[in-house]
């Protein structure tokens, strides 16, 4: 267990933990934590990225791999072994939570290079606000020509931001064709509540998490709102060689470039 990256907040700030679940095994692109994008590994990039944001108090990785395990250690990036027995990366932050106390969680996923810290801030400052938030999550705005895709989970929320519901069809369905209903695409990026990612963990997966392969409708199935913060700024999830080439032109491009 390497020594946490950590920010010192004021006295009054709750204690927020960031996690980056990261694993060697992926259906389509196998290994893709430790895939290069301009000569570090990925999961790093998310790392350094992660740490930007200053409402964080601690930041790990966590996962079941020694190979990431080992690549963190000798780059400095603070981790944690965790069971290989989770089958998601709730379940693993979950486990984390269990040795790293904090009122609030984060969870960053480990194949989201993009991320900035201003996603991060989006997540957290619901919490911040009002002490009753349970999960938040992000939105961003969808291109209606890529509502179809099922790969891009649609999000449509109430007028207090709350989730109504989550798919991969393409929501709200246009009754009238002469309509242009605004698509939103669903970031996965989470933050928790204690009480709320124990109650998750808890429960069994429910119907509709399981028909349409999206566990954040575990919480709404057994009525846990989701705050939905919007942002303008989209990522790529690296999911196969397409999205890490995408992310790849991407970080070319900034200033300075790789």
């Amino acid at each position: 267990m390497s020594s946490a990256a950590s920010i010192k907040p004021s006295q009054q700030s709750p204690r927020v933990l960031g996690v980056i679940p990261a694993r060697m095994e992926s259906t389509r692109l196998p290994g893709k934590a430790l895939r290069t994008i301009c000569g570090r590994a990925m999961v790093h990039h998310v790392f350094e990225r992660s740490r930007a944001c200053r409402l964080l108090t601690e930041l790990w990785v966590a996962t079941d791999s020694q190979q990431i395990y080992d690549y963190c250690t000798q780059h400095q990036v603070p981790v944690l072994m965790t069971a290989s027995s989770h089958q998601s990366g709730t379940e693993r932050i979950h486990e984390v939570m269990q040795k790293i106390p904090a009122e609030i969680c984060v969870n960053i996923q480990g194949d989201e290079p993009m991320i900035d810290a201003t996603h991060l801030q989006l997540l957290i400052e619901p919490f911040l606000q009002n002490p009753l938030t349970q999960v938040t999550s992000l939105k961003t705005p969808l291109d209606p020509a890529e509502a179809a895709n099922p790969n891009a989970v649609k999000v449509v929320t109430d007028s207090e931001g709350r989730a109504l519901y989550f798919s991969r069809a393409p929501i709200p369905y246009p009754r009238d064709v002469a309509s242009s209903p605004a698509y939103f695409k669903h970031l996965g990026l989470y933050a928790y509540s204690r009480q709320a990612l124990e109650r998750y963990i808890g429960l069994p997966p429910s119907l509709l998490e399981q028909t349409e392969r999206l566990e954040q409708l575990r919480f709404l199935e057994h009525g846990i709102p989701i705050h939905l913060a919007e942002t303008p700024t989209d990522t790529i999830g690296v999911d196969t060689e397409e999205d890490l080439q995408a992310v790849t032109r991407y970080f070319e491009g900034l200033p300075g470039g790789c």
